[in-house]
């Protein structure tokens, strides 16, 4: 709280950025030890966390106020007018310190407090069972066995990064590694060695002793390079595409230019040609395959994930999707805090890996509406988490830092958070079972088949709305079919508990209703015991239609001209005076 001067500022105004007539909201600004909020005259609330923030800019003073532009990390964008220049720079200052946390324990997650006790907070860190999900992997096997050799997080054992080999320089130890894994699988004499970078790069790591391996000195591999590029080019491609979807009133074809100079679709598109070579390699060739980068945190956490969900038809369930998480980003070491920047550091450490990884997921939704069992929802919602440091999942550069942080012990995890709410994140369109062929997923990645993430972009930007979303009309139908449906189940339950009334009344009054005797067509008017009338020809003619040759009513007009009040049923008694 020390770093903050101003607790509220009235009469400050929210623009709309988009909007072609300078459309404001006027409200009061709040600052608190977590949130920036908002309130507008309509009560409507907007909640900007603090560690959501990546920019905060003070524009020069206009004659309506100080303007104040906060950037954030899920691509929010508000754009502030305070009254008061006092205000605004004290506003200022203030998220310029909340934003920029120095320490872990300084993070949302170690002050968020859902009101769980104890068991419910270590039952939610045990929802993910990583050895459970290496049992159904097969693991261990005649020929792969669970080691503890890294029980000191002293060495990568598993995936691997690239191997010290410079100019000219052997690997012995490595050479062995894919010699073994070559030999662990029976099925096929030669296995691939991936190398994710662009060749030039992977050249130039030669000049510090690193590089790549030399196929000579490798028996029975084929390498081969994929062409994904570093973390600089990935940030410096996001800038480019948010200053385009951030410029009101561009064209169709500068809008659509300024999306190709960006090169982010590109690299989406790079990612996913990876991972179709890796799962071409493995489904259709039955080879190995050894997945590096530089260090094998980034690109290979995105090929190797995005590799299993294609193979693999349970990542693409909601709980599947957090063990794929959890096992090839969290457990093998990606630098959430440095890509997500949660800490005041290096800012060229951040880079948008894990963002292109929940695009190139949300892609493959597209081609295949119904293979997922999650929506963009759940993407965007995980998405929203990774950089707002309220659960302890993503803190941390790896595992050892997590367990130096008892991020166990002092946080609550994410996912039984979002299996609370998994109604709100099902796809109405996912079918586990309508193909089974569909096990194995094949995307195409020609160009065309790779859009602007619309919702990703501008999810918060008001005058984008209303969106109509196919797949939200069919949630609520479906939710509208299952209330109806259960309103027939009620209905029914009713009559059969009505039916449940002694059957030989029931059947003495179907009698009488049936076969009526002529007297009771001379009951009074009041109607109190009704009866229908004989059908004469099976012609249905209601008394208005009736003609002066038809004279079965002539008996009741008497009766029907007194003066005496009468209690008519209209349904019933329309029903029986039909001839």
């Amino acid at each position: 709280m020390e770093h903050i001067r101003t607790t509220k500022v009235e009469q400050v105004k929210l623009l709309d950025r988009f909007s072609t007539s300078n459309k404001s909201l006027t409200g009061t600004l709040y600052l608190t030890a977590t949130h920036l909020l908002f309130i507008d005259s309509s009560q409507r609330e907007t909640w900007i966390l603090h560690h959501h923030i990546a920019a905060v800019e003070k524009l020069p003073l206009t004659t309506s106020g100080c303007p104040l532009v906060i950037q954030c990390k899920n691509f929010r964008v508000v754009h502030f007018v305070v009254p008061r220049e006092r205000d605004c720079h004290d506003i200022y200052n203030s998220l310029l310190q909340l934003s920029r946390t120095a320490k872990y324990e300084e993070l949302y997650a170690f002050s968020y407090n859902p009101k769980q006790n104890e068991s419910e907070q270590v039952k939610g860190w045990q929802l993910i069972d990583l050895a459970e999900e290496y049992k159904r992997m097969g693991v261990p096997n005649d020929n792969w066995q669970l080691s503890d050799a890294n029980r000191d997080y002293k060495a990568a054992i598993c995936r691997c990064s690239q191997p010290l080999s410079g100019f000219s320089a052997r690997c012995l130890e490595d050479e062995h590694m894919l010699q073994a894994i070559s030999k662990a699988n029976p099925s096929n004499r030669y296995m691939y060695v991936m190398d994710t970078r662009p060749k030039l790069n992977a050249m130039a790591n030669r000049a510090a002793g690193k590089g790549y391996e030399n196929e000579d000195n490798y028996s029975n591999i084929r390498f081969q390079f994929v062409g994904i590029e570093n973390i600089h080019v990935m940030r410096s491609s996001l800038q480019k595409l948010l200053e385009v979807s951030g410029t009101k009133g561009l064209s169709v074809n500068d809008f659509l230019s300024g999306l190709e100079n960006s090169g982010w679709l590109r690299h989406i598109k790079a990612v996913l040609d990876a991972a179709v070579f890796l799962v071409k390699a493995i489904a259709v060739e039955s080879a190995s395959v050894l997945v590096h980068c530089s260090d094998g945190w980034d690109r290979t956490s995105q090929v190797c994930s995005l590799g299993a969900l294609l193979l693999d038809s349970y990542y693409r369930t909601i709980k599947g999707f957090m063990v794929l998480i959890e096992k090839d980003w969290i457990s093998f070491g990606h630098k959430f805090s440095d890509r997500c920047g949660h800490l005041d550091g290096d800012p060229k450490e951040i880079s948008p890996v894990f963002t292109q990884f929940l695009e190139s997921v949300w892609n493959l939704t597209e081609q295949f509406p119904r293979a997922f069992e999650y929506n963009e929802a759940f993407l965007l919602q995980i998405h929203e988490h990774v950089h707002s440091c309220q659960f302890g999942n993503f803190l941390g550069n790896c595992q050892k830092e997590r367990e130096e942080l008892k991020i166990k012990e002092k946080t609550y995890s994410l996912w039984p958070f979002l299996l609370d709410e998994q109604k709100k994140y099902q796809n109405p369109l996912y079918s586990p079972d309508f193909s089974p062929e569909l096990t194995l997923l094949e995307p195409s990645t020609v160009s065309f088949n790779f859009k602007f993430w619309r919702n990703m972009y501008h999810q918060f930007d008001r005058s984008m709305h209303p969106r109509q979303s196919v797949l939200n009309l069919i949630m609520d139908m479906s939710e509208q079919n299952k209330q109806l449906e259960e309103d027939i189940k009620k209905l029914e339950a009713k009559i059969k508990q009505r039916n449940g009334q002694s059957a030989a009344v029931l059947v003495k009054e179907h009698q009488q209703s049936v076969h009526p005797t002529p007297t009771a067509l001379k009951t009074p008017p009041c109607f109190k015991k009704e009866q229908p009338l004989i059908p004469v020809n099976d012609v249905v003619r209601t008394i208005e239609g009736s003609n002066t040759a038809d004279n079965r009513y002539s008996e009741f007009v008497e009766e029907f001209s007194k003066a005496e009040p009468a209690v008519v049923s209209l349904e019933y008694g329309v029903a029986r005076m039909t001839c």
